[in-house]
């Protein structure tokens, strides 16, 4: 069987209800009755202190009978069920709230007189057989001009006492069961409904997002923390519907990319082996074989340099270099492509020497990257604008083209794996795709940040920054 949150806060109700219902079963009830037994020798307290002043001082003063005491204490007894003894310094019980003819003959005295010196309760008593049950007693010694002359003695049943503290607690357990059982039924359907309710929902768009539906709808329900939880989730969703789109496109255009040239390779083969290609071209096209795997080469080795990026992060070799004289090497490797296509490569440089702290090989390999992108998208009889600038602790290195541009819904996904623009941006089909992804890893290795600027027909400029070097 499952165990579920909702069937463990069940539980743990049921657990307090009955650990609650336990506990007051066994000490409850004796605090109610310990409660009971104080209020009412309280009252004795009161009635003993009220007789003494009101009856005996005028008794002791001849101006009351002993008659009219005896009166009066009987209509105590009937109306507050309390037992009256008055009892003379000899111990003698003089007058009886209860008399039926004879008064009570038993001696104060005959049992222990060290407690007759002041108040005295005495519990579970039954005064040598006077009683038939056991009574809460409660011994008031009477003074007069500083002497001792008689006692109050003050009789409830203390099984009266037992049995108001049992009824009261009959009458409490019943209210609860009428008042705070339902209660808590509705405080526990109302947790259900703001706990349990919305973390099945969010579990249930788990399951969905787990079996791919990341279009899941969640409903947002509960508390504040739930529907937060509920917008993470649904955050988390269309993340991972748009990882799972890119991983398919990454599937798609790898198989393209690969598929390419391999049927080229493949188709080419298999000419020269039966013959259809005459010997004397067939060194044409071998190089057009050797060209395709130099391509799927570059492919593979650019797969394997951005895999290392995300895994392990780049190593860099952090040294101090002229990048001023970098990128005229690097210029100077094109001469021969920009020739050919009658393109113009401008230098323009702040200084004559400019040193930043980098990895030179990789520098390297972004200058290249971003100067064969603007040659491959650049028109016949154009220029090309490579420049340096310092600016504070930061050198800003700038590689600008007037070709057709980057349109505008393109320009954040330039930097995506195997992303190209539309085939309007130039005529060259042979990229990977990746020579712009690798170049943003590569800034970001180094802590620096790279931006393009574009227009569509005025031309597009890359921009990144390197630290300058303090030396």
């Amino acid at each position: 069987m499952r165990r579920t949150i909702w069937s463990r806060l069940l539980v743990c109700f049921l657990l307090a209800s009955g650990v609650t219902f336990l506990l007051l079963n066994t000490y409850g009830i004796k605090l109610l009755e310990q409660r009971l037994k104080a209020n009412k020798i309280n009252q004795l307290y009161k009635e003993a202190n009220l007789i003494s002043a009101e009856y005996m001082d005028n008794f002791y003063q001849s101006r009351m009978s002993l008659d009219s005491i005896a009166s009066q204490i009987r209509s105590i007894d009937t109306f507050l069920g309390i037992r009256v003894w008055i009892v003379n310094s000899d111990g003698v019980v003089m007058a009886d709230s209860s008399y039926t003819g004879n008064v009570v003959s038993i001696n104060l005295y005959d049992l222990d007189p060290t407690f007759l010196s002041e108040d005295t309760i005495q519990e579970n008593v039954k005064f040598e057989g006077v009683f038939r049950e056991p009574m809460l007693s409660y011994i008031h010694p009477v003074s007069y001009n500083y002497q001792i002359r008689g006692y109050i003695v003050l009789h409830t049943s203390q099984a009266g006492v037992t049995a108001d503290a049992n009824s009261y607690y009959l009458d409490i357990v019943n209210l609860c069961f009428l008042i705070f059982i339902p209660l808590l039924l509705i405080i526990f359907i109302y947790i259900y409904i703001i706990t349990a309710i919305p973390l099945n929902n969010l579990r249930k768009a788990a399951m969905e997002y787990s079996s791919g539906n990341y279009n899941y709808a969640i409903e947002l329900k509960g508390l504040s923390e739930y529907r937060d939880l509920g917008v993470a989730i649904m955050y988390m969703g269309g993340e991972l519907s748009k990882l799972d789109d890119y991983q398919k496109k990454f599937v798609a255009n790898i198989s393209h990319d690969f598929r390419s040239p391999l049927t080229s390779i493949k188709g080419y083969a298999e000419a020269i082996l039966d013959g259809t290609i005459p010997h004397n071209m067939q060194d044409k096209y071998l190089n057009i074989i050797l060209f395709e795997t130099e391509r799927l080469n570059k492919l593979t080795s650019n797969l394997l340099e951005l895999n290392s990026f995300e895994n392990h992060g780049s190593f860099l070799d952090i040294v101090s270099f002229d990048i001023n004289a970098i990128t005229k090497k690097i210029a100077e490797s094109f001469e021969g492509s920009c020739r050919e296509r009658k393109i113009t490569l401008n230098l323009v440089f702040s200084a004559n020497e400019t040193y930043v702290d980098a990895d030179v090989g990789k520098i390297q390999q972004v200058l290249y990257n971003l100067i064969d992108n603007a040659i491959k998208f650049s028109p016949n009889n154009s220029q090309i604008k490579v420049s340096t600038e310092e600016r504070g602790d930061k050198v800003f290195v700038s590689v600008k083209d007037y070709g057709v541009g980057i349109p505008k819904d393109s320009i954040k996904k330039i930097w995506d794996r195997f992303y190209k623009t539309d085939s309007s941006r130039g005529k060259d089909k042979k990229g990977t795709g990746l020579g712009l992804s690798i170049t943003k890893e590569i800034i970001q290795s180094h802590n620096e940040n790279i931006n393009v600027i574009s227009t569509e027909g005025v031309g597009t400029e890359f921009i990144f920054s390197l630290k300058k070097s303090e030396e």
